[in-house]
């Protein structure tokens, strides 16, 4: 088929899918149908509000469908009913069953945020920074009934430096993703570019975000810590507890010191894990705007000596 436009089920639900479908369309895909997670309740008046990726598909004018699942068999009829030549998945975030998987002529394509094998899963992108990596990367994958096991097309990367928050590095892996679809949907369709199986050395698993894992443990090391600040930003944010209310860090560098963990040994706010010590540079308290750690500790001071829960 070469570079002749395709017809394609895009399947997506979060910020992260939307650069992807952009690009196909700018492209000139024809997307035929958008699968997305069904609306859920937000905002005070809890109302029912269409993920960032059905927004964005209504507003194309694309029709877009929420199955709660794809399991059922009316719902797999309906998926093969469009005649789709690829389905274009990107963190959907339901599981694909074999009819699923099969219906597509060139088969269900995934953008991938890690370089497979390494981080497989839900989180790729805050485990990386968590873990100290030095790169990250999308890899365009061939989808199989495995968790991220297929065989890879397309991979790109990008250096996770020391200031990269899990922010920072979805916006690039976002856009990152957009293009390679884009240069490797015709090439797949072309029989020019064939899936390379991921090796079996290296495998490691990006498990979900809980929302308890941003409470800081100060008796860890302080490089350990300085990673969780910006893997956990924006969500679920790291956090302590000061005069019975939480302290939310949003940016933090490594200093020298030493002291009991959790004990603040120099200002503005320096604490000591355990092993080195944390310069919280900018933080937010309860019910308050977010801050440089200067201001915010003019107004309420956390005294040398302080101790963190």
């Amino acid at each position: 088929m070469g570079a002749e436009r395709l017809r394609l089920v895009f399947m997506g639900s979060p910020d992260f899918s939307v650069p992807a479908l952009a690009a196909l369309i700018e492209a000139g895909h024809e997307i035929a149908c958008v699968y997305s997670q069904p609306p859920r309740p937000a905002g005070r008046g809890h109302k029912e509000r269409p993920g960032p990726v059905q927004a964005f598909a209504d507003a194309q004018g694309i029709p877009v469908r929420t199955p709660v699942s794809l399991k059922d068999d009316t719902v797999q009829a309906a998926f093969a009913d469009l005649q789709a030549d690829a389905a274009v998945v990107v963190a959907y975030g339901l599981i694909l069953p074999k009819p699923i998987l099969d219906a597509p002529r060139l088969g269900c394509i995934n953008i991938h945020a890690s370089l497979l094998p390494r981080w497989r899963g839900a989180a790729p992108i805050q485990r990386a920074i968590e873990a100290g990596d030095e790169h990250s990367g999308v890899c365009i994958m061939a989808m199989d009934a495995g968790l991220d096991t297929g065989g890879v097309y397309l991979r790109g990367e990008v250096e996770i430096t020391s200031d990269t928050t899990a922010s920072d590095l979805h916006d690039q892996l976002a856009a990152m993703g957009g293009k390679l679809i884009v240069d490797a949907l015709p090439a797949i369709a072309a029989e020019t570019l064939a899936a390379e199986p991921q090796p079996e050395a290296g495998v490691t698993y990006a498990h979900k975000l809980a929302r308890d894992e941003g409470r800081l443990d100060w008796s860890r090391p302080a490089v350990e810590l300085e990673r969780q600040v910006r893997a956990l930003n924006p969500w679920p944010g790291v956090w302590c507890e000061h005069d019975g209310q939480r302290l939310k860090v949003l940016g933090s560098t490594l200093e020298k010191g030493e002291g009991p963990p959790g004990t603040v040994i120099a200002a503005p706010l320096v604490v000591a894990c355990g092993e080195g010590a944390l310069r919280v540079t900018r933080a937010q308290r309860a019910g308050k705007s977010a801050m440089d750690i200067e201001p915010l500790v003019r107004g309420n001071p956390v005294p040398i000596g302080t101790i963190f829960s």
